[in-house]
Formats: structure tokens, C-alpha cells, sequence
């Protein structure tokens, strides 16, 4: 890339299914400690933890992580992302920040990494992930979001829509969206800049604020999608996968 990078990993303690979420124990260590461990080993630049609070900060700080703590009652990780940049990057070293969702312990560095190739398009102001579906249950699964795009190679297209219905209508593939983001800084500040749009929360997807601001996403398309951990069920399965991986 021809900027520094720099991956922020959001992390909140609130959760209504799985209480403490950040901290819940993942295979010897707390989860956004195994979440910080996957952005260190993609190898793209250094990695911040924005907390909410100094529980989250002290464990990544013991792992030998760099953590700031931010307003709790930020209404989005993208914000509590552009705070933390506030504290950690006044001079504005960075360039490019990839957004990491602070309950993707699974999700493989490859992919990480893969979410920096739309940026070498100097048109392109947000880069994420999608995966094609395999199973057709996903397809008319609301929870899985679905990324819709014209293509632009086999592994890319540039973002249409987002949306939980099944779509595109007709034969072919439907792809999974993956909630990792690779913002050039000016797309990041302007993007948290801006109301919430209409369809952003008809479909409470944050990334239609941006599509319907103008803003430019391409997707990058990887092979698999990172188990998400919301509920005591999904971190057993996490463990499960960590436990393989040794």
C-alpha cells in the first residue's frame, strides 16, 4: 500500500447475549486478545484496540497489545474507531484503517490482508469481504447479510447493495458479506459524518449510509467466513475451530 496501515479492532462490553463478551475465555486467553492475535499475523501494519472501557484495555495491554480506551456511549464501532484515531494518530500517520470486528476470533489473517486489494484502485474509498454461499439455507437466511455488485474480476466487484433479503433475484451466486472494512482515513471521517440514512436503518446495515452518501466500496472475495461470536453456543463452536488450528 502506498500509505501506512493501520487495523482497529472495536470492542465493547455490552452485550445482551453473551455478557463481556471481549473478555469471555477463548483457549487460554481473553477473546479480543485471540481477535488481536488474527490482526497481528495478517502483517499489514500495527493494530489498536478501541475500548470501551479499561477492562477490555488492560487485558490487550498484559498481551502486549496497544489499546485506547473511548467514550462508552458511542453509538457505533465505526465512531468509537474515529475517536480512538483522535487519541492514538493526531499527527495522521496513517492513512488507511481497517475496521476488525472485536468478535471475529476465527477469521483467517489471509482475509485481513485480502481487504487491502481494492484500495490499489485510487477510486475506490472503502474496501470489505464477501464469500460466496455454499449453503442454501444462508440464502434466505435474513441474518446473513448478502453483498450485491457488478463484477469486476473472479475475486472483486464494486458494492450495488447490501441487504438481508435473498438477492440478486435468479440463477447464480449470492455472496456472504464479511463485516471487515478497509477505509481510507478521508471515507472513515466523512462516512462518520453523516446522518444515518433511511435505508441504513430500514436494513440496520451501517455500510448503506455510505452507498447512499456516493461513497465507492469494492468487495474482495475470500474462501471462507469467520465464525462471528454472539452467544455462548457460537464460542464453543470458536473454540472448537482455534483447537483445529493447533
Amino acid at each position: 500500500m502506498p500509505t501506512e496501515v493501520l487495523t482497529v479492532i472495536p470492542a465493547r462490553l455490552a452485550s445482551t447475549r453473551l455478557p463481556d463478551k471481549p473478555l469471555a475465555e477463548l483457549c487460554g486467553a481473553p477473546m479480543i486478545v485471540q481477535v488481536w492475535r488474527r490482526a497481528v499475523e495478517a502483517g499489514i501494519g500495527p493494530v489498536l484496540v478501541a475500548a470501551d472501557g479499561p477492562e477490555i484495555a488492560a487485558a490487550i495491554r498484559r498481551a502486549g497489545g496497544e489499546a485506547v480506551v473511548t467514550d462508552p456511549g458511542l453509538p457505533s464501532g465505526s465512531d468509537r474507531i474515529a475517536a480512538a484515531l483522535q487519541i492514538h494518530d493526531p499527527d495522521r500517520r496513517f492513512g488507511v484503517i481497517v475496521n476488525l470486528q472485536g468478535d471475529l476470533p476465527t477469521i483467517d489473517p489471509g482475509s485481513v490482508r485480502a481487504a487491502l486489494a481494492p484500495l490499489a484502485d485510487n477510486s475506490v474509498e472503502i474496501a470489505t469481504l464477501a464469500a460466496r454461499i455454499a449453503r442454501d439455507e444462508e440464502r434466505t437466511n435474513p441474518n446473513v447479510v448478502k453483498a450485491v455488485g457488478s463484477p469486476l474480476s473472479p475475486t472483486r466487484m464494486r458494492a450495488l447493495y447490501f441487504t438481508r433479503a435473498t438477492a440478486p433475484w435468479g440463477e447464480g451466486d449470492l455472496y456472504h458479506h464479511i463485516g471487515l472494512y478497509a477505509f481510507r482515513r478521508a471515507a472513515l471521517e466523512r462516512f462518520v459524518a453523516l446522518a444515518p440514512s433511511a435505508l441504513e436503518k430500514r436494513e440496520k446495515l451501517e455500510q448503506l449510509r455510505a452507498l447512499e452518501a456516493g461513497m465507492r466500496i469494492d468487495v474482495e472475495i475470500v474462501e471462507t467466513v469467520p465464525l462471528g461470536v454472539d452467544t455462548p453456543e457460537d464460542l464453543a463452536r470458536a473454540r472448537q475451530i482455534l483447537m483445529s488450528r493447533k
